[in-house]
This record gives structure tokens, C-alpha cells and sequence, in this order.
């Protein structure tokens, strides 16, 4: 074979390689390019959920908020009707002394039995039936449990929630029903 020839062939041959090295490096770029699409489209779908986590999180920390008012409002109520059960059985215990044929102490006790038996009703409007209660009937359970019912205009509202021992909401249930007019 002649010179020429076989610097040809090399030629040749290089020109083979440097074809193939182009494009298998086109490949490459190519399957490169579609894993950083994938790799995008997973950070956005990442993105979006953390999105809606933030807001899930944000809602039951609103709603935590809202129970922890409601709470409040409930022992502030609850705390009034106390006070005022409070006074009304000194005023009737005050009248009963100021009666020549009443016992004060059997006043005390009628009045107390009387509150016994028909607590928990205030009219036709307010909050009524607001109370908690400890449950700790069922051995070390600690979990507290919320009644409330209230009236307005158009709507009767009841509201029962229980709280675990750590003070987390484990149960809110509402009811609402239209006032017949």
C-alpha cells in the first residue's frame, strides 16, 4: 500500500471518530437537557405542595386561634354565670333571712336544687348550656369536652369540642339549624 493510501485511512478514520465523539456528546447534551426538565418540573410540583402545606398550615393554626378564643370566651362566660348564680342564691339566702317563716338554709338548698335541675337555659337569645367538663372518669384521660349553644335572629348554633390533655382540638362538631320565624 502507498503512503498516500494509508494517510487516507487515518484520515479517515479520524474523521470517523471525531463524527462519532459529536454525536454521542449531542446525546449526551440531549438526555442532559431532558433530565433538567424533569429536575424542573419536580422542584415546581415540590414547590406547589410546600405551598399548599404553608396554607394547610396556616388555616388550622387560624382555626387553632379561633378555638383558643372561643375557649376563653367560654370560661369568660361560664366564669359570669357563675358570678350570677353566685348573687341570686345570696339574694335569695338575704330574703329568706329577712322572712319570719323561711329558713335560710333550706332557701340555699332549694335554690341549689332548683339551679341543679333546670341549669343551662338563659332565653331565647345568648349562649346557653356552656360548659366543660374533665374526663377523668376513664382513668388518667384528662381530655376536656365544650358545650355551647347559641341563638340569634335567624339561626340555632350548637357547638360541642374536646381537647386532648396536651389542649389540642381532637373533636369540633357544629350545628346549625334555621330559626322557624
Amino acid at each position: 500500500m502507498s503512503t498516500g493510501a494509508i494517510i487516507a485511512i487515518v484520515i479517515g478514520v479520524l474523521i470517523l471518530l471525531a463524527l462519532l465523539w459529536f454525536v454521542g456528546r449531542a446525546g449526551r447534551e440531549r438526555r442532559l437537557d431532558a433530565r433538567r426538565d424533569q429536575a424542573r418540573e419536580i422542584r415546581r410540583e415540590a414547590e406547589v405542595g410546600s405551598a399548599q402545606a404553608d396554607k394547610s398550615r396556616a388555616e388550622a393554626d387560624a382555626q387553632a386561634a379561633e378555638a383558643r378564643r372561643q375557649e376563653a370566651l367560654a370560661r369568660e362566660r361560664a366564669a359570669t354565670a357563675e358570678e350570677q348564680h353566685r348573687e341570686a342564691r345570696e339574694r335569695h339566702i338575704e330574703a329568706a333571712e329577712k322572712d319570719p317563716d323561711a329558713d335560710p338554709d333550706e332557701a340555699a338548698a332549694e335554690f341549689d336544687q332548683r339551679q341543679a335541675g333546670g341549669a343551662g337555659t338563659t332565653g331565647t337569645t345568648g349562649t346557653t348550656g356552656t360548659t366543660g367538663t374533665t374526663g377523668t372518669d376513664a382513668g388518667d384521660d384528662q381530655s376536656v369536652q365544650h358545650y355551647e349553644r347559641t341563638s340569634d335572629a335567624n339561626v340555632d348554633r350548637e357547638r360541642r369540642f374536646e381537647r386532648d390533655e396536651g389542649g389540642d382540638v381532637v373533636r369540633d362538631d357544629t350545628y346549625e339549624q334555621p330559626r322557624n320565624s
